[in-house]
C-alpha cells in the first residue's frame, strides 16, 4: 500500500512539471508557427496530454479488457470537462472563444454521438468504425489549421511575450520532448498506483476505468490546464481540454480500433457513462451564455465539479 501511494505521490508530481514544460513549448510553438494559442492548446497540447489514454486503452483493447478501454475515454472525457474543466475555472475565470460553440464544441458533439451510435448499434467498434475516427480527426485538424490561418490574416497578428517568441526552435523540442515524457512517466505512476489500491478493496473493472483510470489519465490536462490558467493562457486552457476529448474519441478509440476491434463488455457503460458524457459536453453551451456570456465563472466550474462527484458516487452504486 506505501509503495501505490508514493506511486501517485510521484505521478502527479511529474505530472506538474510536464504541465509547466508542455504549456511554455506550446506558446512558444504558436509563435514560430504563427498560429493561435486556442489552436495549438487544441492540437499540441491535446495530443500530449491524450497519450496517456492512448497507451492504457490500447493496452487494455490488447489485452482483452475492452470495458477498461471504453472506460478510460469516456471517463476521461467527462473528468475533463468536469472535473479538470471545472477545477480550472475556480481557479482563474476562462474566456470563451466564438470558435469553441461554432467549431470546436459542433466537432466533440458529433464525435460523441458518433461513438454513442457505434455502441448502440452493435456494441462493437469496428476496423472500419475505427477508420472513420481517425479520418475525422485529419479532417478536423486540417479544418482547424485553415480557419485559424484565414483567420490571422483577417484580425492580425496576437500580442506576443517576447520572451517566448525568441525562444530556438531547438529548446522548444527540448521542452516538448520533457514535457511530453514527464507526464506519460507521471500518468503510469499515478494509474498504476491507484488502480492497484481499487483492486485491492475490490471495486469493479467498468467502475476502475471511468473513475481511478480516467481520473489518473486526466490529470495531464488538469496539470496543463491550471498551469496555462495561473499563466493566464486561457486559451490553451480551453483549447486544450475540448481537443483531448476530440482526440481521447478520435485518435484514442479510433487508433485502438483499427489494431483491435473494441468489444463492449458491461451494459452501464452505454446506458449510464456515456450518457453522463454527452449530457456534461452539452451543458457547456448554456453554461457559456448564461448568465454572463462568453466567460465560465468560478460558480459555473464550481457547478460542474460538483456535477462530477455526483457522477463519481453514482458510478459506484
Amino acid at each position: 500500500m506505501f509503495l501505490n501511494a508514493l506511486f501517485i505521490l510521484v505521478g502527479f508530481t511529474l505530472l506538474v512539471v510536464g504541465g509547466e514544460y508542455l504549456v511554455r513549448s506550446s506558446v512558444a510553438l504558436s509563435f514560430k508557427l504563427k498560429l493561435s494559442k486556442m489552436v495549438i492548446g487544441l492540437t499540441v497540447v491535446s495530443f500530449a496530454t491524450s497519450a496517456p489514454e492512448l497507451l492504457v486503452s490500447l493496452q487494455a483493447a490488447l489485452d482483452g479488457y475492452s470495458d477498461i478501454a471504453l472506460g478510460n475515454v469516456i471517463g476521461s472525457n467527462i473528468a475533463n470537462i468536469a472535473l479538470v474543466l471545472g477545477v480550472t475555472a475556480v481557479i482563474m475565470p476562462l474566456a470563451i472563444d466564438k470558435d469553441f460553440y461554432k467549431f470546436n464544441w459542433p466537432v466533440m458533439m458529433l464525435l460523441s454521438g458518433a461513438l454513442y451510435l457505434f455502441l448502440l448499434n452493435d456494441k462493437v467498434i469496428s476496423f472500419y468504425e475505427g477508420l472513420v475516427l481517425v479520418i475525422s480527426l485529419v479532417a478536423y485538424l486540417y479544418l482547424l489549421i485553415r480557419r485559424a490561418r484565414l483567420r490571422a490574416k483577417s484580425e492580425g497578428e496576437e500580442s506576443v511575450n517576447g520572451a517566448l517568441a525568441k525562444t530556438s526552435g531547438a529548446k522548444i523540442i527540448i521542452w516538448l520532448v520533457i514535457g511530453g515524457i514527464a507526464l506519460w512517466g507521471g500518468s503510469e505512476l499515478l494509474v498504476k498506483g491507484a488502480v492497484n489500491i481499487a483492486e485491492a478493496v475490490g471495486i469493479s473493472e467498468r467502475v476502475i476505468a471511468v473513475t481511478m483510470i480516467a481520473i489518473g489519465t486526466s490529470v495531464p490536462e488538469l496539470a496543463a490546464s491550471v498551469i496555462a490558467a495561473l499563466k493566464k493562457e486561457k486559451a490553451i486552457s480551453l483549447g486544450n481540454l475540448i481537443g483531448s476529448n476530440i482526440f481521447n474519441i478520435a485518435s484514442v478509440l479510433g487508433l485502438t480500433a483499427l489494431i483491435q476491434p473494441i468489444t463492449l463488455n458491461d451494459p452501464k457503460v452505454l446506458t449510464a457513462d456515456i450518457i453522463w458524457m454527452l449530457s456534461f459536453a452539452f451543458v457547456l453551451i448554456p453554461l457559456a451564455f448564461i448568465p454572463k456570456r462568453f466567460t465560465l465563472g468560478r460558480y459555473k466550474g464550481l457547478l460542474l465539479v460538483i456535477g462530477y462527484a455526483v457522477f463519481i458516487a453514482m458510478a459506484f452504486i
